[in-house]
This record gives C-alpha cells, sequence and structure tokens, in this order.
C-alpha cells in the first residue's frame, strides 16, 4: 500500500496525496576516489577525518565506492614501502570506518616497475589479493540498481606506460553485463570514460593535448554501447583530481574530484579535496553533490 500524506496549513482543504514509494527511501553512496595515502603530509589523519564526515552524512551513507589510487603510488616504490602504504590504508579504514567499501583499482594501484616483473605480485596481483578481489572487474546489485566496477588501467602497446581502456575481453564481458539486465545501471572507473576536464590547460594556442592515460581511449565504444543500453543512467570517475559533470545521450558522466585534493596540498585549481554522495532511486533517478569535507 502507498504512503498518503496529509497536508494541512496549504488551504487545500485537507486533500490526501499519493507519494511515489519508489522515491522515499533511496540508496545513498558515497564516491571517494583518489586518497594517494602515505604516512606523510598528515593524511593518514585527513583520511580519517574524511571517513568520519562520511559516517555523519544524514540519511546515512550504505556503502562506498572507492574509485581507486588507494595508496600513494606503487610505480616507483620498493616493495617495502609499498607493504607499508598498504598496511596504512588497511588500518585506518578499519579503524574509522564500519561503511561497506567497493574498490576500483586506480594507476597508482599497479606496480610497473621494471625490475619487478619477475615476481608473482607485478602487476595488478598485488592490489587485488590486499582488496580481496579475485578480478579487476565486477558488478553487484544493491537498492534496485546494478553497479558495474571497470578495470580502466592498462599498459600501453610499450609496456612502459598506462592508457584508459577495457580491452576486448572486458568489453565482451561488460555487453553481456548489459544485455543479461533490466535495473538502472551505475558504472565505476577509475579513468573517466568522459569528461571536460582535460579542456582545462594553461596557454593554450589553438589546440588541446589529450593523453591516453588521462581519458578512456575507447571512449566511442563505449558510449555506442551505452546508447544501445538506456539503462545505464552514471557513470562514477576520479583519475583527474577535478571536479566536472558531463551529459551525453541521457548518461550523466562525473568526475569527482579527490580525497586528496591536490596530493595533499591543498586545493586542485578550482577543486577543494571532497568525495561524492549519490542518492539512488528505484525508478533509475538519483540526485549528487560534491562534499567538501
Amino acid at each position: 500500500m502507498k504512503r498518503r500524506t496529509l497536508l494541512k496549513g496549504l488551504g487545500l482543504g485537507g486533500l490526501i496525496l499519493s507519494l511515489d514509494p519508489a522515491k522515499e527511501k533511496p540508496l545513498r553512496v558515497a564516491h571517494l576516489t583518489d586518497i594517494h595515502l602515505k604516512n606523510k603530509w598528515n593524511a593518514p589523519a585527513h583520511y580519517a577525518d574524511c571517513l568520519h564526515h562520511v559516517q555523519k552524512q544524514s540519511p546515512k551513507v550504505d556503502f562506498i565506492l572507492n574509485g581507486g589510487d588507494i595508496v600513494f603510488d606503487m610505480n616507483k616504490e620498493n616493495i617495502s614501502t609499498i607493504n607499508e602504504q598498504w598496511k596504512l590504508s588497511k588500518s585506518i579504514t578499519q579503524a574509522e570506518s564500519s561503511i561497506p567499501m567497493y574498490y576500483a583499482l586506480g594507476n597508482h594501484d599497479i606496480w610497473w616497475a621494471e625490475d619487478n616483473k619477475g615476481q608473482a605480485v607485478y602487476g595488478k596481483q598485488y592490489s587485488m589479493d590486499q582488496l580481496q578481489l579475485t578480478k579487476p572487474y565486477y558488478s553487484f546489485v544493491k537498492g534496485g540498481w546494478k553497479f558495474i566496477v571497470l578495470d580502466s588501467v592498462h599498459l600501453d602497446i610499450d609496456n612502459t606506460w598506462y592508457i584508459g581502456k577495457l580491452g576486448d575481453e572486458q568489453f565482451a564481458w561488460l555487453e553481456n553485463e548489459l544485455q543479461s539486465n533490466q535495473l538502472p545501471v551505475c558504472v565505476l572507473s577509475h579513468i573517466p570514460i568522459l569528461t571536460a576536464t582535460l579542456m582545462i590547460e594553461d596557454n593554450i594556442v589553438n589546440k588541446w593535448t589529450m593523453l591516453g592515460g588521462d581519458m578512456h581511449t575507447d571512449t566511442a565504444k563505449i558510449i555506442s554501447l551505452f546508447y544501445k543500453h538506456p539503462q545505464v543512467k552514471l557513470c562514477l570517475s576520479g583519475h583527474i583530481h577535478l571536479r566536472d559533470k558531463v551529459t551525453y545521450n541521457n548518461v550523466t558522466y562525473i568526475c569527482n574530484g579527490a580525497v586528496s585534493g591536490a596530493w595533499w596540498e591543498g586545493n586542485r585549481r578550482e577543486t577543494a579535496p571532497g568525495y561524492g554522495v549519490i542518492d539512488f532511486y528505484k525508478d533509475g533517478s538519483f540526485t549528487e553533490s560534491y562534499v567538501n569535507y
């Protein structure tokens, strides 16, 4: 039975209106990305403050989507430093937050130093072990929505740097996930699928330069897939440390700044350290905001 609300004092003569039950109890999610945790710059205390801030949200947050770059940087560190960064991340998260957290991998969570190739934890395996992930991409259903977590970071053809893409195997998996689902969909990636933040450069003369590591290189292919599946409503990302929102073909793409701001040195341009809060409704709509903590 639908809930009914009696409107009083509005000159409506006791008119009774029905409320849409799909709008009554949204699923509330916090999107934290680019934490870059290291035992420096007071980053541990700031991260704890952020987790406390999330837990004080009202209504309460049901779970956290962590968009990657969990530790400061695995690419240029030795194994002892990497172990320390992950130990710090897990200890603070476990001690300071009781909210479930789902993770995507960022480029700084991947071990690509040339002299580590012979080790079993080379590449993404180390971080996947830390996060207890069997695969770097996966999906789950909560609150009448399907959440798809992508692995958007891959080595370039020369194996010396990364680019944003899915690859054939993951793209086929994503296509199947969408074909077999009728629920509204939220997609989480570390590298943005589509963003306007790359236009914000200094000293532009007659062209912009966009690197393959800053935005997905298979954007057109992914957007074409989403166009065939209108249940895709929202795509969340980080990586750029700037906040923007782009709507294209009725899909909203949000780059939600960074918990670390400018890598724990204040604002990144006009974007202060923060996180996203999204309310998901069962009818496929959502509301969202970027929160400074």
